[in-house]
């Protein structure tokens, strides 16, 4: 049996990817909103796929438990999928992770399970060393029950929008553990998938994901800086050199084109937190990754310089359209969108009119950002019937013919509108 602590994007995958193997589930989470959501069949968030899922499990043998002793009394395997926020420093911080962890152990002290073999996984995306420094440290100090406890970490490459895809289907498991014991368990749990699984050490499991991670961040900052020497130059049609680029054979079929392709920055969750992370952590053992430090930069400066361009084009007293809000499209995560910094760079230089549209985030982007004074459209067509100057931030198919909607000068910032045509 598993147990899951944190029921977001990657902690619900997770829980209902293990039921879908048919094995039996508890979910826990202190957010009330989210469970109440849950139980009652429905998704607290846009992600294709999972609503099916969980409406044919839940009940069966996937259970959303606020009884934690039940749960891990049960369970042979927990996992943490809980939120790891980065301070200003970009350090982790570990409070949720140790919180669960404590309630993981008081509920198999108190359990007449105590002495079954459990393995303590954290799924949640950690800088590397942090397993072994501290959180096998911070278990084995508990003593008494902990001694039967194995601690491991198994790090998630899940995008959303693609999550349950990318869960089921998978290229790659990875187990970062430093015990047989755990290893064999945790191989055991997933041999029904049949896709590739690889034992390293705990610090090789947390640099995986931030070596993934961080090389994306760099491919996209890299675009972008490519993109601003193309404007800077003049003359280059920055939407077709890059198409002709992806053309290369020595990608060899590789999708890795929404990434080497230039927009408004990295967004979401994943990319800043572990970027951020990744220079904190290298720069604390004494090496400071200068290429890194300069990928957050160019990212951090990004929507500063696509500001500036748009309100150089704005009439005075004019409207600003800001077409999408969410960081990516197929997905309503505002989280360091990149809309939200152009948004308030632009009020910052005076743009005071902005209206707004995004065709799953908006309910989020104002709950999330109440401090910005914009309004808010019922579609693309209003923004542009409203707007003297049009930015599409958020690439998502249905600006396609923003374009043709107006004649009012549009900035494509994410390079949609590509004039490339194939012979």
């Amino acid at each position: 049996m598993v147990t899951v602590f944190g029921l977001g994007f990657v902690g619900l995958t997770t829980a209902l990817g293990f039921a879908h193997l048919g094995y039996q589930v508890y979910g826990v989470d202190v957010d009330e909103a989210r469970k109440a959501t849950l139980r009652g069949g429905e998704i607290p968030f846009l992600e294709p796929h999972m609503k099916d899922v969980l409406q044919k499990h839940l009940g069966r043998n996937f259970s959303i438990t606020d009884n934690v002793k039940e749960a891990v009394a049960d369970s042979e395997y927990i996992f943490y999928c809980v939120g790891t926020p980065y301070g200003n420093e970009g350090s982790a911080d570990l409070t949720f992770l140790f919180s669960a962890i404590d309630a993981t152990i008081k509920a198999v002290e108190e359990s007449n399970t105590a002495d079954k073999r459990r393995v303590l996984v954290t799924k949640s995306t950690i800088p590397p060393s942090t397993t072994a420094e501290k959180i096998l440290p911070y278990v084995r100090a508990k003593g008494g029950a902990a001694e039967h406890i194995g601690v491991a970490n198994n790090p998630e490459f899940l995008r959303e929008g693609h999550c349950w895809e990318d869960f089921i289907g998978a290229d790659r498991i990875v187990l970062g553990c430093n015990d047989d014991v755990s290893a064999q368990m945790l191989k055991e749990l997933y041999r029904p998938m049949e896709i590739p699984v690889y034992v390293v050490s705990h610090s090789t499991g947390e640099f995986i994901k931030y070596l993934s991670n961080t090389l994306l961040a760099t491919m996209i900052s890299y675009a972008n800086e490519m993109a601003a020497v193309a404007d800077a130059i003049g003359g280059i049609d920055v939407a077709d050199a890059f198409h002709i680029l992806h053309m290369d054979k020595r990608w060899n079929g590789c999708d890795m084109t929404s990434y080497v392709y230039p927009g408004c920055g990295y967004g979401g969750y994943c990319l800043p937190k572990d970027t951020a992370a990744l220079l904190a952590q290298s720069a604390a053992k004494g090496f400071e990754p200068q290429i890194l430090k300069n990928v957050i930069r160019t990212n951090r400066e990004r929507p500063g310089v696509i500001a500036e361009r748009i309100a150089a084009s704005v009439p005075q007293g004019g409207t600003v359209g800001i077409l999408g809000l969410s960081f990516k499209p197929e997905s309503d995560d505002v989280r360091d969108t990149p809309a939200y910094k152009i948004i308030r760079a632009l009020l910052d230089k005076g743009c005071q009119k902005i209206v707004a549209y995004d065709p799953a985030a908006m309910e989020e982007f104002a709950r999330r950002y109440p401090e910005l004074d914009i309004d808010y459209a019922a579609d693309r067509r209003e923004v542009c019937e409203r707007s003297d100057v049009v930015a599409v931030v958020t690439a998502w198919k249905e600006f396609a013919d923003v374009p043709s909607l107006g004649d009012q000068p549009v900035f494509d910032c994410r390079y949609m509108f590509s004039k490339l045509e194939k012979d």
